[in-house]
């Protein structure tokens, strides 16, 4: 009899797993989003809203000659939300684009950040950005 619960519990737990949909594009442009919209929260109360609006725009300065579609957003206005702006690029870019864009500016983000604070607060400060990123380069320690 126990064999036969075992089962059942087997079988649903197989049923439950080939129903559980494999991520699509757009939840991953929304991680992608999600990540910098809780970057922009992380740092605000640190180094303001004009330190992160500064910060993301020359990282994606650094980013605009491989990704050229961003050139656009790195002359946002200084009035505009910047990170409003990405939000709206990445999510009119192929998932494919925008999670390669989103690597490389999240890289340069961290490097600048780094340059300025040190890699140690660097790594605590975006490590729930880090550590929710489906960018396995981002998330490396390269402080080594």
């Amino acid at each position: 009899m126990q064999s036969d619960s075992r089962d059942v519990g087997e079988a649903g737990s197989h049923q439950a797993d080939a129903a559980t949909p494999l991520p699509s594009a757009a939840s991953t442009l929304d991680a992608a989003v999600a990540a910098w919209e809780t970057l922009h929260a992380s740092l605000s109360p640190i180094i303001g809203q004009r330190g992160v609006a500064a910060l993301v725009k020359r990282s994606l300065y650094l980013t605009r000659d491989t990704h050229p579609w961003l050139a656009p957003v790195c002359d946002t206005a200084a009035g505009q939300d910047v990170v409003a702006t990405l939000r709206s690029a990445l999510l009119l870019q192929a998932e494919a684009e925008a999670a390669a864009a989103h690597g490389a500016l999240l890289e340069n983000f961290r490097d600048l950040l780094s340059t300025l604070i040190g890699a140690s607060l660097t790594e605590r400060l975006l490590r729930p950005v880090l550590d929710n990123t489906s960018s396995g380069s981002a998330a490396q320690d390269t402080s080594q």
